[in-house]
């Protein structure tokens, strides 16, 4: 683990999605592309990573999802979602991550909750159904052996 999550709000989300629950279709606010539904990403595996810009685990982790979505993004998609409340910190942080998945903000909180980020970087697993598999808190490397086979154990993957 590169570093632990950092707290920003006690207890459960409102409105969390546990692991085994379905993830609602809500809108999600382009940040480095166009606004869609969350929906969009149904019909294959999902990661999704919440960060902000304030969040140094956050960046430090970027460099091994982007890794992890260049070399296996034929088999699931990769997002990012901010919890900023300001699009040019969120963007800042951007410059820094270099990654090219795509990125959305939610400063209304509505998919932060949904998915019970109550600690960033928070990295749900989410089926091609769009059922919630693991939810992983704290940044990590997630492009090493260890995480990669139990991405594919996940998701039933053969890499």
């Amino acid at each position: 683990m590169i570093a632990s999550g950092i707290p920003f709000s006690l207890g459960a989300a409102e409105n969390e999605v546990a692991v085994g629950g379905t993830l609602r279709n809500l809108p999600m606010q382009g940040l480095t592309g166009s606004s869609t539904f969350i929906s969009k990403y149904r019909g294959k595996p999902l990661i999704i990573n919440v960060w902000a810009s304030y969040c140094s685990p956050c960046l430090a982790e970027m460099g091994s999802l982007e890794r992890l979505w260049q070399g296996y993004g034929d088999e699931f998609n990769v997002i990012g979602i901010s919890i900023d409340d300001f699009r040019d910190r969120a963007a800042g942080f951007l410059a820094k991550a270099e990654t090219s998945f795509p990125h959305y903000i939610d400063n209304r909180l509505k998919l932060e909750n949904m998915l019970g980020a109550n600690t960033i970087p928070l990295t749900v697993l989410i089926d091609k159904q769009g059922r919630v598999l693991k939810k992983v808190r704290g940044a990590q490397e997630w492009d090493s052996t260890k995480m990669v086979e139990m991405i594919g154990q996940i998701f039933e993957i053969n890499f």
